[in-house]
């Protein structure tokens, strides 16, 4: 038997203020000799973070300047597509400009025709 002897409360109140004691000592030792391990775990942990938000702020920054990019590249396009239609119906309308004159020229020239063969008709009539 480990414990033969007869313990009374005190003693056995008086034996876990001891081991209680004892454990926070243990653990106060404890926590000064791992002080130097933890600032240097702690210093690690806030570069590792530091590093973290850098890169995030670099990621956030290239979908800025794509979305920019894209954004540059939408403009241009419709600039481009309405510069196409522009020159579409510039090339309509001249060319509905140039049918109406040759319609026009036409009924010119067949009312000249017309003139003509009716003068010619008087002519030979008298």
């Amino acid at each position: 038997m480990k414990n033969a002897r007869n313990n009374e409360l005190s003693d056995r109140r008086s034996a876990a203020a001891e081991a209680k004691a004892a454990l926070l000592n243990a653990y106060r030792t404890a926590k000064d000799t791992a002080e130097p391990t933890r600032l240097a775990k702690q210093a690690e942990r806030q570069a590792i973070a530091a590093a973290r938000e850098e890169r995030r702020a670099a990621r956030e920054r290239l979908k800025l300047e794509e979305l920019e990019r894209a954004k540059a590249a939408e403009v241009e396009r419709q600039a481009a597509a309405e510069a196409a239609a522009r020159a579409d119906a510039d090339a309509r309308e001249a060319a509905d400009k140039d049918r109406i004159a040759r319609v026009i020229a036409d009924e010119a020239a067949r009312k000249a025709e017309r003139d003509l063969r009716y003068a010619n008709r008087k002519a030979r009539k008298s």
